[in-house]
């Protein structure tokens, strides 16, 4: 049944895959190149680990149309160790990050992107698409008019082509036709050759130049693993994307050994470590490649280019790759949140508001991610400590205190409050028969409580203690009171 789907992932409506993979193409060359620049690394290295990282996706990832390549947050990580110790040390540490990648996956750690909420999610996707907008505004700031009137063609033609025809991907028809203009008609504009030396040879097969040693790993290590960590993490935000576009499944421990095996074969090539690559996934999602054979098509293409079709990509106008990407922002960016930010809670709003700005701030999708898992968390721990219930009444000489809710670090203060340790009765009894007690700091807090009241001679009965985990309440409580089996 596996092998079944598995197959039909690479058959099915092949001549649709091959063009929305060839989008797809286009759409890694600029920002690969970039991200060269970003990481201190040849043009070559970012688009030969592009090239790697797509085919070995196809075939061992776990999110059929994902594209994946040399991705800006990798570059960010990487770069100090390029600049500090060079290419070599570099690679090795693009080795080890493919290992510990494999070992996340097997050991199911993608179970961690429970954690990150939906407003994070829809934030990490508005936060990638004004960058890649922002990314182009350096070919449109200070040109001649020529560019401007490149980008405005190419769009017309990206948006209004698919009202006549729909066979061919209009971005394909966009940089095929403005690089003809170009051609027959020089103009003073940039393009691909603009950005740096291409490569014209295949890529082959390299072993890491450093002394293999405890030295090397204790240099490296700290890479690798932020390399890995935040490489997981853009890939398997960039999958939901894909899940949510598509309404299929996503295997993320597949996706998590796939492209730990994608960057130890990068390493071995000579290339940077990648991930996926959201704003050229949604590109490839939208001219219908939603299969194993786009993402393939996407890296096998590129190598086409770079080696057999070298001097034509060099005179694709600089216009037509910032058409596409404009399309590709605009296709990224979900408008509907914004209609959101009237309609929705504040403070899911601010989690999505705070994962967009902290992203764009430090041009980190990773640190946007973390603060906003970092704010819904405390504001669902908010949220859950005002759901907490303590009610008091006077039975004869008894002091009753009846308390619902989830009890946990941001409650206990709140239960200290509560109860009146200077009281006059001569028994208290807490009831938590209702309440739910989740960590050490609760049980500590409880524990504390009925040692105050014994001191001043009070009975202390604690109802529902059988509900507590009683391996926290032998290593943390003291107080005898929280023996009585009920």
């Amino acid at each position: 049944m596996r092998f079944a789907r598995y197959r039909a992932q690479w058959s099915e409506n092949p001549a649709r895959e091959v063009l929305a993979g060839m989008v797809g193409t286009f759409a890694l060359i600029p920002e690969v190149i970039a991200f060269s620049y970003v990481a201190g690394v040849p043009p070559a290295v970012s688009l030969f680990a592009s090239f790697v990282i797509s085919v070995c996706i196809a075939l061992f990832g776990g999110r059929p149309g994902m594209i994946s390549g040399a991705a800006g947050s990798v570059a960010l990580i990487v770069a100090p160790l390029v600049h500090s110790h060079g290419i070599q040390y570099m690679l090795a540490a693009t080795l080890l990050a493919g290992a510990l990648q494999i070992v996340f996956g097997l050991c199911k750690l993608h179970v961690a992107m429970r954690f990150v909420s939906r407003e994070v999610k829809t934030g990490f996707v508005n936060a990638l698409a004004i960058l890649i907008f922002s990314a182009q505004l350096p070919q449109m700031l200070g040109v001649d008019w020529h560019t401007y009137l490149l980008i405005a063609l190419g769009l017309i033609i990206i948006y209004l082509l698919p009202r006549v025809m729909s066979v061919i991907p209009s971005p394909l028809v966009c940089i095929v036709v403005l690089t003809a203009i170009v051609a027959f008609h020089p103009m003073p504009v940039a393009q691909v050759a603009d950005l740096g030396e291409l490569p014209t040879g295949l890529p082959s097969l390299v072993w890491p130049s450093v002394p293999w040693n405890w030295d090397t790993l204790l240099t490296v290590a700290p890479y690798a693993l932020a390399m890995a960590v935040v490489g997981l993490l853009e890939s398997l935000m960039t999958a939901e994307v894909v899940q949510d576009a598509t309404d299929s499944r996503t295997s993320p421990r597949m996706e998590c050994t796939g492209q730990g095996i994608s960057n130890i074969a990068v390493g071995l090539f000579g290339g940077i470590a990648g991930c996926g690559m959201v704003g050229q996934t949604v590109g490839n999602l939208r001219y219908g490649g939603v299969g194993r054979l786009s993402t393939f098509t996407a890296g096998a293409f590129l190598l086409i280019l770079m080696v057999l079709l070298h001097d034509y990509v060099a005179m694709v106008p600089m216009a037509a790759l910032v058409a596409t990407m404009i399309m590709v922002s605009i296709s990224t960016f979900d408008w509907r949140s914004l209609k959101g930010l009237v309609v929705a809670p504040k403070l899911s709003s601010l989690v999505m508001v705070a994962t967009v700005v902290v992203t764009i701030l430090t041009k980190d999708l990773a640190a946007g991610v973390a603060i906003g898992v970092l704010l819904s968390g405390i504001i669902f721990a908010w949220q859950a400590m005002k759901q907490v219930r303590i009610t008091h009444q006077r039975d004869g000489d008894s002091d009753v205190y009846v308390i619902t809710g989830q009890l946990f670090f941001a409650s206990s203060d709140m239960l200290r409050e509560a109860i009146d340790l200077r009281t006059d009765a001569r028994r208290v009894v807490i009831d938590i028969r209702h309440a739910v007690v989740h960590d050490i700091t609760m049980v500590s807090a409880l524990d504390d409580i009925v040692a105050r009241l014994q001191r001043h001679d009070v009975v202390v009965e604690v109802r529902g203690t059988s509900t507590l985990n009683h391996a926290m309440l032998d290593r943390y409580a003291n107080s005898d009171v929280f023996d009585i089996k009920e």
